[in-house]
């Protein structure tokens, strides 16, 4: 990858060193690196499956835009999927993003991802790797890498991860370095969340939208009336907002499907994206729109 940015190399023992990875276990001696090694103070890991939804890839997008909104950097790996929505939705929100690679920093990888690597360090993020340039990409090392995510972070975000996903290794790496894990519960029997339910399962924090996520992160969220405009919004989201606005009342779930003639599952996942939005909330299992949302 051409780019104006030098490769640069900085010990463990270097003040400048990043100070939360320099307290995991497993910190390698090294790290080469290109772009800004000043992390900011808050900075948190969003990861998840490559194989990602389209309802993954918008929740891990609209999750890393607030956060970088709030001067949170977001941290992941550059891989297709639910890392480079990471990535474009911070760049998006005006925030710095740093992306760990399993190889040297010379080959991009995946090299689809080449000109958001560029991206990222034209907007003052960095690109970090453990191994020397001209280091290819073997699969071993994927799994490595993950420590240094999680090392990296004050806390990880499991956007979308089945049974098998590197997102998990990232998050038990996250336990064994005592940080938090977070984790956002996708559409009912959908097998590309089975792993995001398994770790919550095992007492990872389940989390509903943005909103309840900064707080648990401890961080203060400005409150700005939000406008929303329907047409930018998918036919089933449309038909779901459309209901809870012409009601009176918070409806359930049952009285949505009655009135959209949605499939329950459709419903659920447009249900799902409107609260990552924070555009509807839930209230003793029931839906309405936001306070704060203006339409228009």
């Amino acid at each position: 990858m051409k780019d104006n940015f030098p490769i640069e190399i900085i010990k463990r023992n270097n003040p400048s060193f990043p100070e939360r990875l320099a307290r995991i276990p497993s910190c390698p001696p090294q790290i080469f690196f290109k772009g800004k090694i000043n992390p900011p103070k808050n900075s948190v890991a969003i990861v998840g499956t490559r194989r990602a939804t389209e309802h993954g890839i918008k929740a891990a997008h609209k999750i890393a835009k607030d956060l970088a909104y709030h001067n949170v950097a977001i941290i992941s790996g550059l891989a297709i999927g639910i890392d480079t929505a990471a990535h474009k939705g911070a760049l998006d929100g005006g925030g710095i993003t740093w992306a760990v690679l399993a190889c040297g920093l010379n080959n991009i990888y995946p090299s689809v991802n080449s000109s958001l690597a560029r991206d990222i360090l034209s907007n003052n993020g960095c690109l970090v790797s453990e191994y020397p340039p001209k280091t290819p990409s073997y699969p071993n090392q994927f799994l490595a890498r993950n420590r240094i995510i999680s090392g990296l972070s004050k806390a990880v975000i499991v956007i979308e991860a089945p049974r098998e996903s590197g997102a998990l290794a990232t998050a038990k790496f996250a336990i064994e370095q005592g940080k938090d894990v977070f984790v956002i519960s996708g559409p009912f029997g959908a097998p590309t969340f089975e792993g995001s339910w398994e770790l919550i399962r095992n007492g990872a924090t389940p989390v509903f939208n943005t909103k309840e996520l900064l707080e648990h992160l401890g961080i203060t969220q400005t409150s700005a009336q939000k406008t929303i405009n329907i047409n930018m919004l998918n036919s089933n989201e449309q038909l779901v907002i459309n209901t809870l606005k012409n009601s009176s009342k918070a409806l359930m779930v049952d009285k949505i499907v009655a009135i959209t003639k949605l499939m329950p599952q459709d419903v659920n996942i447009a249900l799902s994206g409107l609260m990552f939005n924070d555009y509807i909330q839930e209230i003793n299992g029931a839906y309405q729109i936001s306070s704060e949302i203006y339409f228009v």
